[in-house]
């Protein structure tokens, strides 16, 4: 009998109680960077999402776009101007933004979903008021942040059997205004307001390095801080690791930060006894094996 398929029959078996965890549990995935992009990765993706699905988790898949909100901007003429790293988003700025993010990058998951068998619905934080958000800096103009969060409409399509792909676009105070929202933050305070189980961040890095480089499996909230204060998380790691505890505070069991470039990572992290990347939860759960209950 053929090596491999004795292989993958074992890993099967193997993953069987993990599998058995994760089934009914909320998982929140951010999807972004280079994949988003790459056919073959959105496929890959897609068919991990809806693995998940049928085994009995119920995702939430939160998007970026910052590169293809680029692109368009460019098309049209818009200047970006930035401000400590952050887009200044007027409003056309942020027309472009709901545009991309609602329309072609949405729908572009949704269908790669559809594709692999899954039942997909897209929408955005505007959508039955899922995220309300205010102003987070004037200087930044229309760059929001979440204050009221309404999923009923997820808990909805779990019973139904879809995974919500949500663009992380949000209305205002005033229903008239629309606010773009950084995609980790919207994925953390989805995941937060869900309760969820497991907010996966999936980025372009292996996960959160010490002072050495090497990438640290487990983490608490405790030592994210000590690691900010210290420099040794810098840069673009610092609010990915703030929207992990701001998630932990709100009630998610674990947030875990993990490459996204890595083939099947987010079942590498769910279904496998050494997971992927970092995982970040209170300094109780780090004495536990990573995905025990």
């Amino acid at each position: 009998m053929d090596r491999d398929w004795i292989a993958t029959a074992k890993t099967l078996s193997e993953a069987l109680p993990y599998l058995q965890r994760y089934s009914g549990a909320i998982v929140v995935v951010k999807f972004g960077g280079n994949a988003m992009g790459d056919a073959d990765a959105m496929a890959e993706f897609a068919r991990d999402i809806v693995l998940m699905r049928q085994v009995g988790v119920n995702p939430v898949v939160v998007h970026g776009g910052g590169p293809m909100i680029n692109e368009m901007l460019g098309k049209l003429g818009i200047k970006s101007d930035f401000v400590r790293g952050k887009r200044v988003t007027d409003q056309a700025t942020v027309e472009v933004v709901e545009m991309v993010l609602t329309g072609l990058v949405n729908k572009r998951i949704v269908q790669a979903i559809m594709d692999e068998g899954g039942r997909a619905v897209g929408l955005s934080g505007k959508d039955d008021d899922l995220m309300v958000a205010v102003a987070d800096d004037p200087e930044l103009g229309f760059v929001g942040r979440p204050v009221e969060m309404n999923v009923q409409v997820l808990r909805d399509m779990f019973g139904a059997g879809i995974i919500p792909v949500v663009a992380p676009v949000a209305t205002g105070m005033d229903p008239n205004e629309t606010f773009n929202v950084n995609g980790d933050t919207a994925a953390g305070a989805i995941a937060g307001a869900l309760k969820a189980d497991r907010l996966l961040l999936l980025t372009d890095v292996s996960g959160v390095k010490d002072a050495s480089g090497e990438v640290v499996t487990q983490l608490s909230p405790e030592q994210v801080r000590q690691m900010t204060a210290d420099g040794t998380i810098a840069g673009g790691m610092i609010p990915k690791t703030e929207t992990a505890l701001m998630a932990l505070e709100q009630g998610v069991r674990a947030v875990v930060i993990l490459d996204g470039r890595l083939p099947n990572a987010s079942l590498l992290e769910l279904f496998t006894e050494h997971g992927a990347g970092s995982i970040i939860r209170s300094s109780e759960s780090r004495m536990k094996p990573r995905n025990e209950t």
